[in-house]
């Protein structure tokens, strides 16, 4: 019986990682050799799109558990990491954007503005909280702190997720469609994870049931 050979997991992890760092040469070639790709501002473009990145990166991070599950594809959580590293890149270059272009490296403006502006002051929580889970992505943080308190830890990224989604909801003057669409698939990856965690706690309970009856 013949039948297809699965794609390799270095192979399907090295196209995961060429396609995620696309949009990163695509603006870096933009920038450098063809601005006027970038529109009237440059500098905004450059920036909104960067957290766009960002938030889908997150929300594909997100994805993974719902995917690899409702799929049967196991070696999607092996992906997740990166995708999440990802996530923490743009961020960063994102971040980095806004205080080149918005606030010239003014140390002064940039927490008078974080202070002042909300979706400011949550995208900067979002950004901090990002720290941690990117320092601890080594598979020797995982031992050092143990996998149950690295889990804890690692749940973050819901929050994180949130504040992202608000962040850019509360940027957006106008046209809220896309940040509506954001929030939405944030609400549907959520929702399943509480789902599953109800299934998982009436099957603990039943079994407990069980045992003492």
């Amino acid at each position: 019986m013949s039948g297809r050979r699965p794609i390799p997991f270095a192979a399907l992890k090295a196209a995961v990682f060429v396609l995620a760092l696309l949009p990163f040469v695509q603006l870096s070639y933009s920038a450098l050799w063809n601005v006027e790709a970038l529109g009237p501002n440059p500098a905004e473009t450059l920036t909104r799109t960067l957290g766009d990145w960002t938030l889908r990166f997150l929300l594909l991070t997100l994805a993974v558990t719902p995917l690899r599950r409702l799929f049967g594809l196991p070696d999607l959580a092996r992906l997740r990491r990166m995708l999440g590293l990802y996530a923490f890149f743009y961020a960063l270059l994102h971040f980095a954007c806004y205080i080149a272009f918005d606030q010239v490296f003014d140390a002064g403006e940039i927490l008078r503005d974080v202070m002042k502006r909300p979706f400011i002051t949550l995208g900067m929580i979002a950004l901090l909280l990002m720290l941690p889970l990117a320092f601890t992505s080594t598979n020797a943080m995982v031992k050092r702190l143990g996998a149950r308190r690295w889990t804890r830890l690692h749940r973050a990224v819901y929050l994180i997720a949130a504040l992202g989604v608000v962040h850019f909801w509360m940027m957006v003057k106008r046209d809220i469609t896309e940040p509506a669409i954001y929030a939405v698939l944030l609400a549907l990856l959520l929702g399943y994870r509480v789902a599953a965690w109800r299934r998982t706690e009436t099957s603990r309970a039943a079994g407990a049931r069980r045992r003492t009856a």
